[in-house]
């Protein structure tokens, strides 16, 4: 089984990277570790975690997405209702809502859903993000929990991943038919640099 080691980075998208930047970055204080681009488009990516980023795209006609509350149900077609980062505990949460009042974002109360702490907001591009901070009493990933009096199928037979319901691999791919096409992320390797050199 493959072992998944996080988030590599969540991709979104802004109109205007300079705020976006002063949002993550200066506010939020996520570090800003990366950046590509050209005449139509960029990507910077912002340190999360020693193993997470997000990433915005910046492409000129975007517009902000329509204000959408967290966890608020809709119907059509929809992909994203939020994200929630990580941190170190309801100190940082409150922290995190007196430095996004005093920069004018709306910021919830803090809210207990029992095995996290957690404060809603916005980011400038409208996008709805949650902070959270793990209570310590309940380890969700040790002791997984399923309290839902309606559980889907699959859920009730447990938390360990399943065999059986997708076809096995029968031939890998050869050695020698591994190709790697470049993307627009080489021009940040060594790579890149080699080549100009």
């Amino acid at each position: 089984m493959i072992k998944f080691n996080g988030i590599n980075h969540l991709a979104f998208s802004t109109g205007d990277m300079d705020l976006t930047i002063r949002f993550w970055r200066d506010l939020l204080g996520m570090r800003l570790v990366a950046g590509i681009g050209e005449r139509k488009y960029r990507q910077y990516f912002f340190e999360l975690s020693q193993n997470d980023m997000i990433a915005f795209f910046e492409w000129p006609a975007v517009e902000k997405v329509p204000v959408k509350d967290h966890g608020v149900p809709v119907a059509g077609p929809f992909a994203f209702d939020h994200v929630s980062f990580g941190v170190d505990g309801d100190d940082a949460l409150w922290e995190l809502k007196d430095r996004l009042e005093a920069a004018g974002f709306w910021v919830s109360d803090l809210m207990d859903h029992g095995f996290i702490h957690s404060v809603y907001t916005f980011d400038p591009n409208n996008i709805p993000i949650e902070f959270s901070a793990n209570v310590k009493r309940i380890d969700l990933r040790k002791n997984p929990k399923m309290r839902d009096r309606h559980p889907a199928k699959a859920a009730r037979v447990g938390s360990e991943p399943k065999t059986g319901h997708w076809p096995e691999v029968k031939v890998k791919t050869p050695e020698e038919d591994r190709y790697i096409f470049p993307g627009e992320g080489l021009v940040l390797s060594d790579l890149a640099e080699n080549k100009k050199a």
